[in-house]
């Protein structure tokens, strides 16, 4: 069976104005469903084509096969990245993970401004991360299409900082992206729910 493009958790204009329908039509509709094609066209015929897309991942990383771990990885990045981010979202965190960002940072704002930092530090292309690594509550941010499961961690949030991201809404403007991710996006339900199932 191949490889899907899953639909938006939300209508694409749900998330303007801080991310625009027309965001979403180049970033879900093209660039996520190239991801979707692409993976599909390198893996038909192989044993791959039938397996988890997280078992895609770990394989293709394994054995160094750039091309198909690059697409699986991006097709998994978005779909959690959507995830992370609904109508009237952000502000401070409520649930299990605001307890566990408090003890992890210090407080909320310390871990914003980590977590903003790591993202606007990416050079180029990739991703801001939190993650459970070993139980412990971490930022990270990783190039391209890596992604935290490569490394054992468990991802909970990720921001998504290649240009294509934010650059209809923001232009060059990457860190005031990430504040408006944080402050008006964040899909808390979402990011305890992964804590949960942790």
């Amino acid at each position: 069976m191949a490889f899907e493009l899953p639909s938006l958790p939300y209508d694409k204009s749900a998330l303007e104005p801080h991310m625009s329908a027309q965001t979403f039509e180049f970033h879900h509709g093209k660039h996520h469903n190239a991801y979707v094609t692409n993976l599909n066209n390198l893996t038909k015929d192989t044993p791959m084509a039938t397996k988890p897309l997280e078992d895609v991942i770990h394989e293709a990383w394994k054995s160094g096969n750039t091309g198909v771990f690059n697409n699986a990885a991006q097709v998994w990045n978005h779909t959690f990245f959507w995830n992370c981010m609904k109508p009237a979202g952000g502000g401070a965190p409520t649930g299990a993970i605001a307890d566990k960002i408090n003890e992890a940072f210090g407080s909320y704002d310390k871990f914003k401004d980590e977590f903003k930092a790591a993202g606007a530090t990416q050079f180029g292309s990739g991703w801001a991360w939190l993650v459970l690594d070993g139980g412990a509550l971490k930022v990270t941010k990783t190039p391209n299409a890596e992604t935290p499961m490569v490394h054992g961690q468990t991802a909970l949030l990720t921001c998504d900082v290649w240009e294509h991201a934010y650059y209809l809404d923001f232009q060059n403007r990457r860190p005031d992206f990430l504040a408006t991710f944080l402050d008006n996006l964040v899909n808390w339900d979402f990011v305890n729910e992964q804590l949960a199932k942790a």
